[in-house]
């Protein structure tokens, strides 16, 4: 969707959203885990589960009750507790871990090896990560089936970051595009930033964050799996790999609010921020056209809501109090 509105406020005139907020479970995680758990039944197996930064466990466990399996997550206990309770809604085994992502993908590769289970971001990854191309497939179709001329995306593990790019070279190699040579542009917190550290240092492979430390919980993956695909994608398609504060995340929140109608959590906004910099600081020209892929409902983040809440006011039940208070807020006049 184009977002006119925001585009003034960050001072890129062609902005566009590719909004996964209104997924089924709120965030682009359906997409890799809806292909994950149907090759999971396909091959008979007859419990899933994931490790998971929160979106993740919500997704594998909604698809697998649809699917009628077995579903399980796995997750560091210290994810933000609206994602811990809307995982729980959809059945299955929610097993906190006293420890970073890093610890809870270790012990999910251990279980692997121990159990006859199917865990999506593990032995089903090959499938996980065809799943997400669909993001980029979808972004073609609604440009008129032409690539974009940037886009922006959040990384984590940079597994998105890397489905995305193959997406798209699978169109140009298919016939559908005629060229994809899109810029790609990621994003990490400045507070667990492997990825973007090693590409502004120069170096060919990604070097881990012990301690991560970011609001951005959903990005907070020191270890990333795909960190030196994505290193390779940003720089052979002239792209980059930023870095944005935590301030800056509240601050983009409040203007996909307010200008696109959006709410979105850190890990999905993190790309408008982005947008934001590049633009100050001439990475990008305000005529560009510039995509950015915003991937996570804000409800999700209770304390990220309490400080982008906007005004509300009580008033007593008289029209005069109502007036008062939409006078004041230069909404109507007389």
């Amino acid at each position: 969707m184009r977002v006119s509105e925001l585009g003034k406020a960050v001072g890129v005139r062609n902005l566009y959203v590719k909004n996964d907020t209104v997924n089924p479970t709120f965030s682009f995680k359906d997409r890799p885990a809806s292909v994950a758990v149907s090759k999971a039944k396909e091959f008979g197996i007859t419990t899933v589960g994931c490790a998971s930064t929160g979106n993740l466990a919500s997704a594998t466990l909604a698809h697998a009750t649809a699917a009628g399996l077995t579903g399980f997550v796995l997750m560091p206990d210290t994810v933000e507790l609206p994602k811990v309770k809307q995982a729980s809604i959809y059945g299955g085994n929610v097993v906190l871990v006293d420890g970073t992502y890093d610890d809870v993908n270790r012990l999910a590769y251990l279980l692997v090896d121990r159990s006859e289970v199917g865990i999506v971001n593990v032995n089903l990854r090959p499938y996980y990560v065809e799943g997400s191309k669909t993001m980029m497939f979808e972004t073609v179709e609604s440009l008129g089936w032409r690539a974009p001329q940037h886009i922006v995306v959040p990384m984590a593990s940079g597994a998105l970051f890397g489905a995305l790019h193959k997406a798209l070279k699978e169109l140009e190699q298919f016939g559908v595009l005629n060229s994809a040579d899109t810029v790609f542009h990621g994003v990490q917190p400045e507070g667990c930033s492997p990825i973007s550290s090693s590409f502004a240092a120069g170096w060919d492979e990604v070097r881990p964050v012990k301690k991560p430390e970011t609001l951005v919980k959903s990005l907070a993956i020191g270890t990333p799996g795909d960190g030196n695909y994505a290193l390779s994608i940003a720089r052979s398609t002239g792209g980059t790999c930023e870095t944005v504060s935590d301030e800056e995340t509240i601050e983009a929140i409040k203007l996909l609010s307010k200008h696109a109608g959006l709410f979105a959590e850190p890990g999905g906004a993190v790309t408008v921020a982005a947008v934001k910099k590049m633009r100050e600081e001439g990475v990008i020209d305000s005529g560009d056209e510039v995509v950015c892929c915003v991937t996570g409902a804000g409800f999700k983040v209770d304390e990220v809501v309490d400080r982008v809440v906007g005004h509300t006011h009580v008033v007593p039940a008289k029209l005069d109090s109502i007036l008062e208070v939409l006078r004041n807020k230069p909404v109507i006049s007389g």
